[in-house]
């Protein structure tokens, strides 16, 4: 395998209910040793750099009861599932009782056959940690109890959504500083330095197993956040953070392996320097769905080494779908936009279909949703054409654009470019509901003297243009609502 990409490509999948419904499709049951060789080649097709398999893991029989009796997730069961039936329900992935894969998944010999036929096509495998919490049967409750919050009989009585009895021990459930405790799992202790070396030695097993791990809420475990969550319980703040601890651990005995943290509150910046290779960009996230352009261009005023250690993506198992979060329009502008800017690149399983039920991830199956063809045919396009040239490799910038005294629609616009020696890209994106124009200004000092031919790849419009006016008087562009140009740029 050639070394991690800069910026890799990477595609989630819920295993479970994949191999479910290719066992449905195939009329045999699947597992990740049995998948069929045109499956792979499908995944390959698109130019995947890396897939996730989430949820890969031993989960929880005792955590299944426990979500089995509560009301709110029964509900969002039924809401995605009008049909569903206690058998559906297989537990959460993020409440691990072993990091040992399922052997309803195939177990560990069908996840390394899985990774050497991924291997085989060039794709990397990436896999879950989830470092804030384990299931309330997982051996190290029994085995191990001080890795744990710990609370009393007090705690238990005074507020049993938050502690319970375990392993002989009263323990604190999993949470967030921000919401409730969660009730299917047991709250690791990130202060204990027990704890930290049993978790280099889960993450060193797992790395024997995958090329990557995505690390679930990773800013819990940073030492301010997880202080200000449980205070005195946690015991004494350590003068080393979490995960400068554990991540060299692991990269010292596998070098080339990746660490993706989904981060929140704007902590990214400071996971990036913790050590991890990527965070999730949420803020992009959001300021797609619900704010102005001009939101979406400061966001991308950042440092470029910040930038280009995010995963951008429009839509993961934590958020709506995006066929249900955006207008079509708005999709496709959304799906670009992710797609061509620095950092690594997520998409879900069923995104580019047009799926648009968010699937509790307890469930084993999903509903019959017939796919978007003229969306999966858009991806595909958008997708062959960044494969097929090297200029998101290149040197990325942000350009300039301004209006005139009675049209100030440029603010609508957002625009950027990629070049990497005779490859150039130059995009373009109408983040409104109005038609809007604006002048660009393309920083590319070599377009002057020369004629230079714009190819949008999206639309099959041609445009030919005189370098001295792209690069002086400004590139006027004129676009519909959510429309946005992916030029190909090319010397005359």
């Amino acid at each position: 395998m050639k070394p991690w990409p800069k910026y890799p490509l990477i595609y989630e999948i819920n295993t479970w209910v994949w191999l479910q419904e290719l066992g449905q499709r195939y009329q045999s049951p699947t597992t990740l040793a049995s998948v069929m060789a045109e499956e792979w080649d499908d995944l390959a097709s698109f130019g995947f750099d890396a897939v996730w398999f989430m949820g890969v893991w031993e989960r929880s029989p005792e955590g299944i009861g426990i979500s089995m009796k509560n009301p709110g997730l029964l509900t969002d069961f039924r809401r995605a599932l009008p049909d569903f039936t206690e058998q559906d329900n297989v537990g959460s992935p993020y409440c691990v009782r072993r990091y040992v894969v399922d052997e309803h998944l195939g177990g560990p010999q069908g996840l390394a056959t899985a990774r050497e036929k991924l291997a085989e096509r060039g794709m990397r495998l990436i896999l879950d940690f989830v470092p804030n919490h384990v299931a309330p049967d997982h051996p190290w409750v029994f085995t191990h109890p001080e890795y744990f919050i710990q609370g009393d009989d007090d705690d238990l009585r005074r507020d049993p959504a938050s502690f319970v009895a375990a392993g002989g021990k009263v323990l604190a459930c999993g949470r967030d500083p921000y919401f409730p405790a969660w009730p299917d799992v047991l709250q690791l202790n990130a202060f204990d330095q027990g704890l930290r070396s049993a978790a280099v030695q889960t993450v060193r097993q797992i790395a024997a197993q995958c090329d990557g791990v995505r690390c679930d809420m990773a800013m819990l475990l940073m030492n301010s956040i997880f202080e200000r969550t449980w205070g005195s319980r946690a015991g004494t703040r350590p003068a080393t953070d979490y995960w400068p601890q554990v991540i060299p651990a692991v990269k010292e005995r596998h070098p080339g392996f990746q660490f993706i943290a989904e981060a929140y509150w704007d902590m990214e910046w400071e996971l990036q320097q913790q050590g991890f290779d990527y965070c999730y960009d949420k803020r992009l996230y959001d300021r797609l769905e619900h704010d102005p352009a001009e939101s979406v261009r400061l966001h991308l005023c950042a440092d470029l080494p910040y930038q280009e250690k995010l995963v951008r993506f429009i839509e993961n198992h934590d958020e709506p779908r995006a066929a249900a979060a955006f207008t079509p329009e708005r999709h496709r502008t959304a799906a670009v936009t992710a797609l061509t800017l620095p950092g690594a690149c997520l998409i879900h399983e069923g995104q580019m279909e047009g799926r648009r039920v968010r699937l509790p991830v307890f469930l084993a199956r999903r509903p019959d949703e017939p796919p978007d063809e003229a969306l999966l045919a858009f991806y595909r396009q958008l997708l062959e054409t960044l494969r097929g040239g090297d200029f998101l490799e290149g040197t990325w910038r942000l350009c300039e654009r301004t209006g005139w005294p009675d049209n100030a629609s440029y603010m609508n616009l957002v625009s950027w470019c990629w070049v990497k020696d005779d490859e150039r890209c130059l995009i373009v994106v109408n983040f409104s509901d109005e038609t809007s124009q604006a002048l660009l200004r393309v920083p590319w000092d070599e377009l002057r003297g020369r004629t230079w031919r714009l190819n949008d790849v999206l639309s099959g419009e041609i445009y030919d243009r005189s370098g001295n006016e792209i690069r002086d008087a400004g590139l006027y562009v004129d676009l519909k609502p959510w429309e946005c140009h992916l030029f190909h740029v090319q010397a005359l």
